[in-house]
């Protein structure tokens, strides 16, 4: 039952709550005068919330009052949006949003969600189709406050085990090695989120958001639980596309991107928890959102002449966070390999 409350958490908050605005960005560019500096300035935004609300979860481990909180603070972000054309509260709005989410994923995590992570992919694709179906911003907007708002009451039961685990200095080593390798596969993987689909030319492309979060979703269901294999094939689907031109090709890179970052992020999530390393979801969760700070920075001067510097850039990074992985000690390098129905117990 828990994986169900923390596959309804992740899919309002994460899924929707969060990434419903990766779709309905070019409607606010086309129909509400959102420039382009005004569209990376709200992203921002919600990557500055996410890093303060993963923080906040290091400090205090979120409880079940604090998830509810969360979850009817960002439907209220999501309603929030279609009310106003003020700039300076769509940013305050996406900053609460970011916040919010943060506490409800590291929540649903130690809820010990297991095959749950799936909700994420679920809410993605949702919110594609949302988008697909209402081709007015303000619309899509309201739509996705009111899926969210059903999701949260599937997710309102959801309590978070908040344990205290303590680890040995060799497995303190194994857990710095995971954080640096878990940061960088969060620079790689928030230039290719942001650019890949984007990326995408032709009738296809307005699917290919859907496509991800269905491969996401699908992801979990995949037995590899061998954390260097995930993050190559994620370099290899994110490098695709910059060098290989074609629509197809590019669906391919979204099925192979969408189908590694939420089993990366499972596998990552659960070894560090295996480590007994304190508030383990907490903190790789942090360096992940600071890590999807910076790759929008560093990616930023490469955009001159397309996507295609920006995507080989992040393959670069993915592949660099095999390095870290490949020093730490033997005996805490893959996970032992467990099924989704084992992993949901």
């Amino acid at each position: 039952m828990s994986a169900r409350q923390a596959a309804a958490a992740l899919a309002a908050s994460m899924g929707i709550g969060r990434f419903v605005y990766t779709p309905i960005l070019p409607l606010m560019t086309a129909q509400a005068g959102l420039s382009a500096t005004g569209a990376a300035s709200l992203a921002t935004a919600n990557y500055l919330g996410y890093f303060a609300g993963a923080l906040a979860t290091i400090v205090r481990a979120p409880s079940r009052t604090t998830n509810r909180v969360a979850l009817v603070l960002l439907v209220a972000t999501l309603a929030g949006m279609p009310l106003t054309h003020s700039f300076a509260a769509w940013f305050v709005l996406r900053l609460l949003a970011g916040i919010a989410s943060a506490l409800v994923f590291v929540a649903a995590v130690n809820a010990g969600p297991g095959w749950g992570l799936s909700g994420v992919g679920v809410g993605i694709a949702l919110s594609g189709s949302l988008v697909l179906a209402w081709g007015q911003w303000q619309v899509a907007w309201w739509v996705s406050a009111g899926l969210s708002a059903l999701l949260t009451l599937g997710a309102w039961p959801l309590e978070p085990k908040n344990v205290k685990p303590q680890a040995t200095t060799s497995r303190k080593h194994g857990f710095g090695a995971l954080f640096a390798a878990y940061t960088l596969e969060g620079v790689g993987y928030i230039i290719a989120g942001t650019f890949l689909v984007a990326a995408i030319s032709g009738p296809l492309g307005s699917a290919a958001w859907i496509l991800a979060g269905i491969s996401a979703a699908l992801s979990v269901t995949i037995r590899a639980r061998n954390l260097p294999v995930l993050l190559a094939v994620q370099a290899v689907g994110i490098a695709l596309p910059a060098l290989i031109g074609g629509t197809a090709v590019a669906l391919i890179a979204v099925i192979l991107f969408g189908g590694t970052f939420l089993t990366i992020a499972g596998v990552a999530l659960k070894t560090g928890a295996e480590l007994g390393f304190p508030r383990a979801a907490a903190v790789l969760t942090t360096g992940y959102s600071a890590g999807q700070i910076i790759g929008p920075l560093i990616a930023a001067p490469l955009l001159r002449h397309g996507y295609q510097h920006a995507l080989l850039l992040a393959a670069a990074i993915v592949l660099t966070a095999l390095v870290p992985l490949s020093r730490r000690p033997a005996a805490t390098r893959t996970p032992p390999r467990r099924t989704p129905a084992e992993l949901a117990e």
